[in-house]
């Protein structure tokens, strides 16, 4: 058997593809299980230390922290959902957008909002990712009416 035949080469590709996206939600997993023990440990200190400010910052801080370990479970679902189904979900896609714009809104700095271009661009980025999730969500819904009054596709 050729090598290099278009059957064998796409096999070899995807054997490659499932094996990085192997390694690489081995990987997540591996640096969230740390992220997470690492923030467990540093709140746990800050909750003994009774002089932390928590209105200094520190809450802030904290959030940023949390928020980022939700983010990066949501790419490990994206990750896995691709080892299971074979596709790229880009509804679960949008949806880590979001979180991502949303988290870096939570956490601007105080006197951030006084900086109309960077405010409008946030405003832009959800907007967009807003409409294109909705896009999709109605497209599938649109594809499973469809599918629900005729399910073998065929128009009479």
């Amino acid at each position: 058997m050729d090598l290099f035949s278009d059957k064998r080469f796409l096999s070899i590709i995807h054997s490659y593809e499932r094996t990085l996206a192997k390694t690489l939600a081995l990987l997540l997993a591996v640096v969230i299980g740390l992220a997470t023990f690492e923030l467990l440990l540093q709140s746990g200190i800050k909750f003994t230390q009774w002089q932390t400010d928590w209105f200094n910052g520190d809450l802030i801080k904290l959030l940023d922290r949390l928020l980022l370990i939700f983010i990066a479970l949501e790419v490990l679902q994206n990750v896995m959902a691709y080892l299971r189904d074979q596709v790229v979900q880009i509804e679960l896609v949008l949806l880590t957008a979001l979180t991502a714009v949303a988290r870096k809104v939570i956490v601007l700095p105080p006197g951030t909002e006084s900086k109309a271009p960077l405010m409008a661009g946030f405003g832009l980025i959800v907007v967009g990712l807003a409409t294109a999730y909705w896009l999709i969500r109605k497209a599938g819904q649109g594809a499973n009416r469809s599918l629900e009054t005729d399910p073998h596709g065929s128009s009479q």
